[in-house]
């Protein structure tokens, strides 16, 4: 019986034991940590296509994120498989400190990374993927059910795990435009969070954000410092003995004046101060409006180019997630040393969920 308390008329056929909400990094180890203890699991994402998908930066691993990867490798995960096979640059942070504090970070093939998850998640016989939209969590009393989605399906499990990202409610902002959806091109997840909200569930709303992404072709990387990447680096899995000799160089750039003062002078007209986002920022992954506001104090700020492919030009600006109006953007990225002339694929943006 769900919440309506009438009985469904189309149901799944099969009753699995667990039953996984969303293909992120965290969907896929859920269901590959269930299913390898022996429980049926049906994983369900709104698109088979965008499994695993790295919606922010393409990269694994850094300060304060290394040793987990790591840890899920020792507890037979995947993320360290799927970044080894998918990595495009090793690199150890810190590398001139003490051994505390060194971290691993592999710079990866976004869409190498996704097929990678994808075939792992196919070759386990207890693992089912199901394409559709979770509208509904199923009750009897207090005991949870299944799953209705979008087509009114009932899906019965015996649990179900909820890792939805940033996509219930999912809402996006570009200066004075916001936008409903999971991530940029993905539509949001709505109706899902009611019912916790009905039943008492301590929920709150979380902010993150993205920079523009850049034509590789409209960088001027001939002027900019190149950073090659590393081979006396640990793989992330215990499965691989080292680490490729074929890794693809960044390139480092830095802000400038002239770009911080395009920053201020726009400053409300970025959804994060002119109170239009309520939600909780990242600590340790500030924005550029952050730093102009915080670090007012410096000149210029680092900024990573960084591929996110072999196979095309798309390049990832880290340092300088954003989510001031388009045409701020323009300029701003026009200001910083190499990128005078480069061309925006895609804006920057932040995102506000449940």
């Amino acid at each position: 019986m769900g919440n309506s308390g009438v009985w469904f008329h189309v149901k799944h056929p099969d009753i699995v034991d667990v039953i996984v909400v969303g293909a992120g990094h965290a969907g896929c180890e859920a269901a590959w940590s269930a299913a390898s203890r022996g429980a049926n699991v049906r994983l369900i994402t709104q698109n088979l296509d965008t499994i695993a998908k790295m919606s922010c930066n393409p990269a694994v691993g850094g300060i304060g994120k290394g040793h987990l990867v790591y840890e899920v490798d020792a507890l037979a995960g995947l993320m360290g498989v799927a970044a080894d096979r998918s990595a495009l640059q090793y690199r150890v942070l810190n590398r001139r400190k003490g051994p505390a504090v060194q971290a691993t970070r592999a710079q990866c093939d976004r869409r190498i990374y996704h097929m990678v998850m994808r075939q792992l998640l196919d070759s386990h016989a207890n693992i089912s993927l199901h394409q559709g939209t979770i509208s509904e969590l199923l009750f009897e009393g207090e005991r949870i059910i299944g799953v209705k989605d979008e087509f009114g399906v009932a899906h019965q499990a015996l649990s179900v795990v909820l890792t939805t990202g940033t996509f219930l409610s999912g809402l996006i902002h570009v200066g004075e435009k916001t936008i409903p959806a999971g991530r940029s091109g993905d539509a949001p997840v709505s109706g899902l969070t009611d019912e916790l909200y009905q039943r008492e569930f301590n929920l709150g709303r979380l902010k993150t954000g993205t920079p523009p992404r850049l034509d590789k072709k409209t960088i001027n990387w001939g002027v900019l410092e190149m950073q090659m990447g590393e081979t006396e680096v640990t793989p992330f899995s215990c499965l691989h003995e080292k680490v490729t000799e074929d890794q693809i160089p960044c390139a480092i750039t830095r802000t400038s004046e002239e770009g911080h003062d395009i920053i201020r002078a726009n400053m409300s007209r970025s959804p994060m101060y002119s109170g239009k986002i309520s939600g909780t920022g990242p600590r340790y992954c500030p924005s550029i409006e952050d730093k102009v506001v915080r670090f007012s104090d410096k000149t210029s700020h680092q900024i990573f180019l960084e591929p996110e492919g072999r196979d095309h030009h798309e390049v990832y600006p880290n340092g300088i997630s954003t989510s001031l109006p388009i045409d701020v953007q323009w300029k701003f990225i026009r200001s910083i040393h190499g990128l005078e002339n480069a061309v925006i694929i895609r804006p920057g943006y932040a995102i506000e969920y449940d």
